[in-house]
């Protein structure tokens, strides 16, 4: 007499935990290169497809790395915690030396809920002029997670979360981080240079995400190219009636980072690598770039404590 599926699914769960009770290993399954997803052996330690190590390798820390992000934007919701985080951390510095600026009277006085106090914005990594920053280059990249009020970090994220998806979707989660970071940088250097005041904010690599997409929708006519490039122009027109409306706005940060954008939405593939030397080079591009900005926080600090 042969046994429902249903009843051997339920002898198999007693069989698993009866070996548990009495401390009987499971015999080690097959498992999946991280590179290229070639089944290879229980004991493998090389994939015999790719020849990438299956248990040290790039690829195997982003897939060790993946399983405690989301499954879906896990870069998008790295850089949207980490503002937050930071956000919060400069507001607690700034309650703690005297309480939140507090915003001017009239219409504009919303725009400067929940300041942060511009020395504290400093220490902590906000972009100055360009000779500053060239003996201080982490302030590049921390500038990019820094913001100056509580409608400034709203506002970004939720362009960071209308957009940031989409692109992190055509380039993979590694290539996104790149661009995000790297387009914040070239913001902040033509920021830097041009004006050379104070500036913090997440809008140039923003912009540059805007670059980048509107760059790879060009030329396609396609009725969803056509539709994700309207929308990115009526973003484009929104920035800027906001950058000369409102005092304060970077313009030069959103212009630099928009066309290091550009420049990188033409120059790089518009959809993940497919192959395994595409992937091991897209896994070294995004820890490299993280490790640029975990080495930049870490520089950042360790000047704050010999300042104090």
């Amino acid at each position: 007499m042969s046994l429902s599926p249903r009843l051997r699914w339920k002898l198999d769960q007693i069989r698993r935990k009866t070996s548990r009770a009495f401390l009987q290993k499971e015999p080690p399954r097959p498992k999946l290169c991280p590179s290229c997803g070639t089944l290879v052996g229980a004991h493998a330690t090389h994939c015999h497809q790719c020849g990438a190590n299956v248990n040290f390798s790039l690829a195997a820390a982003s897939k060790s790395l993946g399983r405690l992000m989301p499954s879906t934007s896990p870069a998008t919701y790295a850089i949207l915690g980490v503002s937050c985080v930071l956000y919060v951390v400069c507001s607690l510095a700034t309650i703690r030396e005297g309480g939140l600026v507090t915003p001017g009277g009239g219409v504009l006085a919303v725009f400067g809920l929940g300041g942060i106090r511009g020395d504290v914005l400093f220490r902590l990594g906000a972009s100055l002029p360009l000779p500053y920053n060239l003996v201080q280059p982490w302030r590049f990249v921390t500038a990019i997670f820094l913001h100056a009020s509580l409608l400034h970090i709203v506002f970004n994220m939720w362009v960071l979360m209308d957009i940031g998806p989409d692109i992190e979707d055509l380039y993979g989660s590694a290539r996104f981080f790149f661009i995000y970071v790297i387009t914040g940088i070239g913001g902040y250097i033509v920021s830097s240079a041009v004006i050379g005041h104070t500036s913090v904010g997440a809008s140039g690599a923003l912009l540059g995400l805007i670059g980048v997409l509107l760059a790879a929708t060009m030329g396609r006519r396609g009725l969803d190219a056509q539709i994700l490039r309207r929308q990115l122009i009526r973003w484009l027109i929104y920035v800027a009636v906001w950058g000369f409306l409102f005092p304060g706005v970077d313009n030069y940060a959103h212009a630099g980072g928009f066309v290091t954008g550009f420049i990188l939405g033409k120059t790089m593939q518009q959809r993940p690598p497919a192959t395994p030397e595409g992937r091991k080079w897209a896994y070294a591009l995004g820890w490299l770039t993280a490790l640029v900005v975990v080495a930049s926080f870490v520089w950042m600090a360790l000047w704050l404590r010999r300042l104090s």
